[in-house]
């Protein structure tokens, strides 16, 4: 990413004195100022959809949050960025179980909340492989909202066709969830875990904890074992499938090609081997 350090007059509308330094992650585009954690934004209506209701969200013995910071201005904007409260903690991609079950509760705080309009109207990457995932789309490498060379969706393609066509109906309730679990809960000792960087979408909360556990078994080791220990999860296998199209539509149309062909594939023989052919 663009070395895009917080302007002066960002820090200062955000109420942050200290000097910003880099933080891993977040696309290497966040920084933390002493207390206060700066990123770009991706999404005015998103960020503060988001920053109302993180706001106002009751504390729960179950999870942190980390609360958004408003603007001198009142808005939870400044010149495109966005703040929020440093929180304690470092995530542990190892610890899936212990992520699934912090979303969950994440989960059950904002079920009573209305689908966003946004929703609508986001276009890139993520959202085309979350239509993928769900809806009767036919995947295309050189899909408009590709952002980089289209060779990988090409290579994606027979893995694709495959998850596709053991794709069956899910009937579950959708409920806003966070879409990127594993990565974004924090741990910190005598802490509950801290959710942060909540990637919205409308789908059935066991989903995401679907993404989480695909994460982990693609890129941190995990063995299918980490899918079986939650096959009590209504559709499970279902929800598998439509998880793993979604990390892998997305990385296709995308165009990395930091993450190789050989990680997705032994992840999509097992959920395919799963849920059989005739599911």
């Amino acid at each position: 990413m663009e070395d895009r350090r917080p302007p002066a007059e960002v820090l200062r509308a955000f109420g942050a004195t200290a000097d910003p330094v880099r933080l891993a992650g977040g696309k290497g585009g966040t920084w933390r100022a002493g207390d206060v954690v700066l990123k770009p934004a991706e999404g005015d209506d998103a960020v503060r959809w988001r920053s109302e209701i993180l706001a106002t969200l009751p504390e729960s013995p179950c999870f942190r949050i980390a609360r958004p910071i408003r603007a001198a201005t009142g808005d939870w904007l400044a010149d495109g960025w966005e703040a929020a409260c440093a929180v304690a903690g470092q995530p542990d991609q190892r610890r899936v179980d212990d992520v699934v079950r912090t979303g969950s509760a994440f989960h059950e705080a904002v079920a009573h909340l209305p689908r966003p309009g946004f929703l609508d109207t986001r276009s890139d990457p993520w959202a085309y492989g979350e239509r993928l995932a769900w809806d009767r789309l036919r995947h295309r490498s050189g899909h408009p909202e590709a952002s980089g060379p289209t060779r990988a969706g090409g290579d994606a393609e027979p893995l694709l066709g495959s998850l596709l066509a053991v794709r069956r109906p899910v009937h579950l309730p959708d409920q806003i969830v966070h879409g990127d679990l594993l990565g974004n809960v924090l741990f910190a000792d005598g802490l509950p875990p801290a959710v942060i960087d909540w990637s919205a979408y409308w789908r059935p909360p066991a989903w995401a904890s679907a993404v989480a556990v695909v994460d982990a078994m693609v890129w941190h080791g995990a063995g299918f074992d980490a899918a079986l220990r939650w096959s009590h999860l209504p559709a499970w296998g279902q929800l598998l499938v439509r998880a793993t199209i979604f990390r892998l539509a997305t990385w296709a149309v995308a165009g990395w090609t930091s993450e190789p062909m050989d990680a997705y594939e032994p992840v999509v023989r097992k959920v395919i081997g799963y849920v059989g052919p005739t599911v």
